[in-house]
C-alpha cells in the first residue's frame, strides 16, 4: 500500500511544487502551510486592484498553490502572519533565529493539535518539522525531511571564511546564543527522519561532516515546470548582459560579483535582482556597470531572464538552487559554484568556478566575450538540459524515493 503525506510547509517554497506533485500521485492526504492567497483573509486580498498593489501584496497573491486542491490546503494564517511581524521587529540575526525556532515550533504543534488525519507519512522542511515529525513517529508514521540547503553549521563556517575577507559584508553571518540552539534543532531532525532528501551532494556532504546519518540521504536533484521556457532567438549584438537573482548578500557571493564585474569592465553589464541584504554603505560602492533592481514579484522574474545573455550565481552556500533551473529553462547558460548545487555541467550548459574567486568569475565570462561560439554552445546546452530539469524529471526521482519508504 502506498504512504499518504501529510506535507507541513512554511512559505511557498519552489512554488508548492511538493505538495503539487503529491496530489497528482494521487498520495497527498493533507497539506499545511502559513500564509497563502487561496485561505483564511489573504484570499480576499483580490479584490484590491492591480494598481493599488504594492510590491508586498503582489509578492502575497503570487503565493497560490497551483494543481493542489484548496479542500486539502489547511492556511496557518495567524502563526504566518505573527512570524512575520516577529521578522519585522527583529533588530539583529540572533533574533530572527530564535524567532524561526519559536514559529517553526508552533507551527508544528498547532499541526499536531488538529491530528494527522489518515496520514500514513510526513514530509517536512529542515528546521520547520521537528515537534511534528516526533509525533508522527509515536504515532507510527513513516518521515520524511528535506534538507533545502547545507547545514547551517556548515553554512556558519563558510560566511565566517567570507566574511574575513569581505569584512564590510559580515552583518550578514548570524551569531548569537540562539544560532547553537537552531543547529541543534536542525541535527536532531535528522535523527527523527526516515529519510533524509537533498538536493545535492553538496548538502549530504555537510551532512557527513557534521556527523549525521548519511545512510538515510538521498539526492534528489530539483525540477521546476515549463512556464520559465524563453523564446530566445539570436542573441542581440552589444554588451554581454549578466543577471544574477537572489539576495544581494554575502551568502549569495555578491562581494564576487562586484568583483568580477571591476575586472571585465565596461564589455558586461550587470543586473542583479533580489532583496537588498548587504549594508547601505557597501551598496552605495557598486560598479558602475552592476545594476540594482531590488526585490520583485515572481510573476515579473520572466523580463529580467529574458533580457539577460548569461546567468551568474557565485554562492558560497545552497541546497540546490532553483534560480538556476530557471535560468538553464530560460535557456540561459550558467556561471556557479560547487556550493550552488546546480546540475549544470562544466562547458556544456555553462561553466563551474571555486568559491570566492572573483578571477574565475571574470575569466569565465570572458571567455563568453571573447568567443560568442562558446557561448551558442553553452546555451543550446542549457536548452537540452531541460528535460532534465522539468517538473516531470522531478516528480519521477522524487516518488522513485518516496516509494523505497
Amino acid at each position: 500500500m502506498r504512504n499518504r503525506f501529510l506535507v507541513a510547509q512554511l512559505g511557498a517554497r519552489r512554488h508548492y511544487a511538493i505538495p503539487r506533485m503529491l496530489h497528482e500521485a494521487g498520495v497527498l492526504e493533507r497539506f499545511y502551510t502559513d500564509i497563502c492567497a487561496v485561505k483564511g483573509w489573504p484570499r480576499l486580498l483580490r479584490a484590491v486592484p492591480d494598481g493599488w498593489r504594492p510590491s508586498g501584496l503582489r509578492r502575497l497573491l503570487g503565493r497560490v498553490p497551483h494543481g493542489v486542491p484548496t479542500k486539502k490546503i489547511t492556511a496557518l494564517t495567524s502563526i504566518g502572519w505573527d512570524y512575520r511581524q516577529a521578522r519585522i521587529k527583529a533588530i539583529n540575526n540572533d533574533q530572527v533565529t530564535a524567532s524561526h525556532i519559536a514559529f517553526g515550533r508552533k507551527f508544528c504543534e498547532a499541526i499536531v493539535r488538529k491530528g494527522l488525519g489518515h496520514a500514513t507519512a510526513t514530509y517536512t522542511f529542515n528546521s520547520a518539522g521537528l515537534e511534528l515529525m516526533q509525533a508522527a513517529k509515536r504515532a507510527g508514521l513513516k518521515t520524511v525531511m528535506e534538507q533545502t540547503i547545507a547545514p547551517v553549521a556548515i553554512e556558519l563556517e563558510i560566511l565566517a571564511e567570507a566574511s574575513s575577507r569581505y569584512l564590510n559584508w559580515n552583518s550578514a553571518v548570524s551569531c548569537g546564543p540562539n544560532i547553537e540552539r537552531f543547529v541543534a534543532r536542525e541535527e536532531e531532525e535528522w535523527w527523527q527522519a526516515d529519510c533524509i532528501l537533498c538536493g545535492s551532494k553538496f548538502v549530504s556532504d555537510g551532512i557527513a561532516r557534521r556527523g549525521g546519518p548519511v545512510s538515510k540521504c538521498r539526492i534528489v536533484p530539483y525540477g521546476i515546470d515549463g512556464r520559465f521556457i524563453v523564446d530566445r532567438g539570436p542573441r542581440r549584438p552589444g554588451l554581454l548582459r549578466v543577471l544574477t537573482v537572489g539576495e544581494v548578500g554575502l551568502r549569495k557571493g555578491s562581494p564576487v560579483v562586484w568583483q568580477a564585474a571591476e575586472k571585465v569592465g565596461a564589455q558586461v553589464t550587470f543586473r542583479m535582482v533580489g532583496q537588498l541584504g548587504a549594508p547601505t554603505e557597501v551598496l552605495r560602492q557598486k560598479p558602475d556597470n552592476v545594476e540594482l533592481v531590488g526585490p520583485i514579484p515572481r510573476s515579473e522574474i520572466f523580463e529580467h531572464y529574458r533580457w539577460a545573455d548569461v546567468f551568474l550565481l557565485p554562492s558560497l552556500c545552497e541546497g540546490s538552487a532553483t534560480v538556476t533551473y530557471e535560468a538553464m529553462m530560460a535557456g540561459l547558460p550558467v556561471v556557479c559554484t560547487p556550493n550552488t548545487g546546480s546540475i549544470v555541467e562544466h562547458d556544456v550548459s555553462g561553466q563551474i568556478v571555486p568559491p570566492l574567486s572573483p578571477e574565475a568569475v571574470a575569466g569565465a565570462l570572458q571567455k563568453w566575450v571573447d568567443c560568442p561560439d562558446f557561448l551558442e554552445e553553452c546555451r543550446v546546452g542549457a536548452v537540452r538540459q531541460v528535460p532534465q530539469i522539468s517538473l516531470a524529471a522531478y516528480q519521477q526521482r522524487l516518488l522513485k524515493e518516496l516509494t523505497n519508504l
